[in-house]
């Protein structure tokens, strides 16, 4: 280990950067840790278990739930709801909010969005996959129940975001808009220990994610784009390696720390993209743009979008800000020349 530093004592630490939250956000994170914990245990214990598979139902994207998503999901509500902390959580597997209108949650002055298990289609081939999470300051007054506005909030309004990945090692990293950190989760002591301090996006960029078996549905900016990365260009490092294993969190965490670029753009299956604005999205462009990347939907700052639903979707450009810069330069050169086309 790098460093002998606790996650639980490095929240305390850093408690002086938001003097109004009086604990309750570190409150907030600590429950998030623990959710992790548990989650974490019961991926590891998956096979043996018998939580593989599929349930049978369906989420309110129509998507098939696996086990682990509703287990997932249930930890999650369960943990941050015994704090007393938050109003009411979103999660992507639920149609609407949960509201916590209880005298315990009755001057609770945060929501949160999450994503409990992204990337849980590769549970069963011991592929990392991850939770995402979101927190804000809700809008409405303090003792009132929680109303949809509080979680339509565009992302600059976070106050603090970030995600857990389950892989060869456990690593909890997030953001409270002052740098991004990672922590490492110790199973023989049971506690993370910060091993990624202050992380950043490489200024050498080596790889692109994206799914190229949609390429024939891509628009041609994209598709431009694409053909550039594959390009031999010893000056630039170019071709860079194409890597997407499907699980959001790994690819993102990969990306971070060796450099590169994650595309999901709309196509001609997925017009407004895949990915969700609330419970993706905007978590990991608070963390690229705390790491010194880039995010954006190809046109617009992902994190000053105006969010008209809960599972609103967008297509998503994170990474290393000179290849986003790129990829937008591809976007601007189609949509300029499907202007030029019409005169």
């Amino acid at each position: 280990m790098k460093s002998a530093i606790t996650l639980g004592e490095f929240i305390i630490e850093n408690q002086k950067d938001f003097p109004y939250a009086k604990g309750e956000l570190s409150a907030l994170l600590s429950s998030i840790r623990l959710a992790g914990k548990f989650v974490n245990q019961a991926i590891n214990k998956a096979g043996l278990a018998e939580i593989r598979g599929k349930m049978g139902s369906s989420n309110v994207q129509g998507e098939v739930q696996a086990k682990l998503d509703v287990m997932a999901n249930d930890v999650f509500i369960d943990t941050l709801k015994n704090r007393g902390v938050i109003c009411g959580i979103a999660s992507e597997e639920s149609e609407d909010f949960i509201a916590f209108n209880d005298d315990f949650h009755a001057n609770a002055k945060y929501v949160v969005l999450i994503d409990p298990l992204d990337g849980s289609s590769n549970i069963d081939v011991n592929i990392t996959v991850g939770s995402i999470f979101s927190i804000y300051r809700r809008v409405t007054p303090v003792g009132t129940p929680p109303k949809l506005e509080d979680f339509l909030q565009p992302g600059v309004n976070q106050v603090a975001a970030g995600y857990i990945s389950y892989g060869t090692s456990t690593i909890l990293v997030y953001t409270t808009g002052n740098g991004v950190n990672g922590f490492t989760f110790d199973p023989g002591i049971g506690s993370f220990f910060l091993s990624h301090p202050d992380m950043h996006f490489p200024k050498t960029h080596r790889i692109y994610s994206i799914n190229e078996g949609n390429y024939v549905h891509f628009r041609p900016g994209i598709k431009n784009f694409i053909k550039w990365m594959q390009e031999l260009d010893e000056a630039d490092g170019r071709p860079y390696a194409s890597r997407y294993t499907g699980s959001l969190v790994a690819d993102f965490h990969r990306n971070m720390l060796l450099g590169g670029i994650f595309l999901y753009p709309q196509g001609t299956t997925a017009p407004k993209g895949k990915l969700r604005l609330l419970y993706e999205c905007n978590p990991m462009a608070f963390l690229t743009e705390q790491a010194g990347g880039k995010c954006t939907n190809g046109y617009s700052r992902i994190m000053e979008l105006e969010p008209e639903e809960l599972h609103q979707r967008t297509p998503f450009i994170c990474g290393s800000q000179e290849l986003v810069d790129k990829a937008e330069e591809f976007i601007y050169q189609e949509y300029q020349s499907n202007i030029n086309s019409r005169f």
